[in-house]
This record gives C-alpha cells, structure tokens and sequence, in this order.
C-alpha cells in the first residue's frame, strides 16, 4: 500500500507524485500495489470532476501496472457511457493489460457523495495470483452484510479509503471486525493530509490477518506498507474454526 497525500483536483500532479512511489513498492517485491480512495482528484463533490471509463486515471494505472509487471489499484471518478454522475469507481489494472471495475456500493450520504455519485449494483471478486480478492470503499466498510455476502468466495479484503481522523478509532476496530468475523485478511489503505474540503486525514494504513491480528501498520505520514498474504491461512484459519458455517442470513 502507498499511503499518501493527495494534491486538490490536480490529477497531473498526483501522477507526477505517486509514480516513483510505486516504483519503490514495486522495487521492494510488491506484486499488488494499493493506492487511496480517489488517489488522483481528492474527494472532490466539484461537479464535471468525473471522466470517462479508461480516462487518464485508468490509463495511469494501467501503465503503472504494465511498467512494474505488478498490479495496481485505487478509485477515481469515472462516467460511464450514458451516465449523467460517475461511480466512485475501484479500477484494478493487471499487468497484462487486463481491468477490472468495482463501483462504490455506498455513496457516503454524511459527506454529500450520494447526491455527485452513483451507487455500485454489487461487489466483485479477481482472483489475482492464487487469492479470492474482493474490493470495497470507505463508507461500504460500515455495512458488514455486503462483506458478509462475499466472504466465502474472498481471502483478501481490499479496502482503499479518504477516512477523516475525526473517526480514525472507527476505522481501525472496524477494519479488524471486519477481518475476524469473516476469517479473511483486510488489506486497508487510507490517505494522509488535508482535503481540499477542510477534513484531516490520519491515514493508520494496515493489514490485518483472518485471525484479527495486524500485521502491518502506518502512522500519519507518507509511507508504503508492506505485507505478506497467504490464501492457505484462510483456508487453516476457518477449518481451525468453522464459524462461517453456522451463519442463518
């Protein structure tokens, strides 16, 4: 995970800043490298913030993707054909050249998302080198029922985030609830900095095990965090415990 400031509405500039960091996560062994929520604009409500599907924050993943042979991942804005608002939109790019899209369940009402962004129709699972890797966004961390919905086809939870410091104890506890009660790893990336819209970020990036351990963690500032993850600890983790068999809904 690259957990990092974002520049306000500058999608060139934040190019230009979370390159070479992902050329050093890449340099240190990552296979699959994490960005924030929004990674290229902020959580910007700013009407026309949105672009097209395989737009310039797309096509920046993508050729992250294909230059490191790793794959990339975080969210942006996009419009798709016919639309008038975009999705807050989780782009996955391999290093292949293949894309896959995961589109924001929960539009964070609290904030004003719901009435700039559409709300995803339902989540999606990539396996990527062997792991069952299912993508949520900020605010869909809050409703364990789609988390739930996934779980037995999931080893890695990946949840990229603009989570305010104001709740910062929500997102930890939350993040480990979410990683013991479906015995999955939570792979959570969360920004640093200040957003154009006032709100302080606090980051506490982290990885934490299907046992609710955490095996990796950031502070408040610009970093990588780095962590191994092994779907066959899954697979020990729920035949040591067989809970997920006893759940009624």
């Amino acid at each position: 995970m690259v957990q990092h400031d974002i520049v306000w509405e500058d999608r060139e500039a934040n190019y230009a800043r979370l390159a070479p960091q992902m050329a050093r996560a890449a340099a240190a062994g990552a296979e699959f490298v994490l960005l924030s929520e929004t990674f290229s604009t902020g959580f910007s409500m700013t009407p026309g913030i949105g672009e097209p599907e395989d737009g310039p924050s797309a096509s920046f993943l993508r050729a992250q993707a294909a230059e490191h042979g790793v794959w990339v991942a975080g969210t942006c804005p996009e419009v798709a054909p016919g639309a008038d608002l975009p999705y807050n939109a989780f782009v996955l790019a391999g290093p292949d050249g293949t894309v896959h899209r995961y589109r924001k369940l929960h539009p964070f009402t609290h904030g004003g998302e719901a009435e700039r962004f559409r709300a995803g129709e339902g989540p999606v699972t990539v396996t990527i080198g062997g792991l069952r890797v299912t993508p949520f966004v900020c605010y869909d961390l809050r409703f364990a029922d789609v988390f739930w919905a996934a779980a037995q086809d999931t080893d890695v939870y990946v949840v990229t985030a603009n989570w305010p410091s104001a709740r910062r104890h929500h997102w930890t506890t939350l993040l480990r609830a979410r990683a013991i009660e479906n015995q999955a790893y939570v792979v959570a990336c969360n920004r640093v900095g200040t957003g154009g819209d006032g709100l302080h970020h606090a980051g506490d990036s982290r990885v934490v095990d299907p046992m609710g351990e955490v095996l990796a963690a950031a502070a408040g500032g610009e970093t990588l965090v780095l962590a191994d993850v092994d779907a066959a600890e899954v697979t020990a983790t729920r035949e040591r415990f067989a809970f997920l068999a006893d759940r009624r809904g």
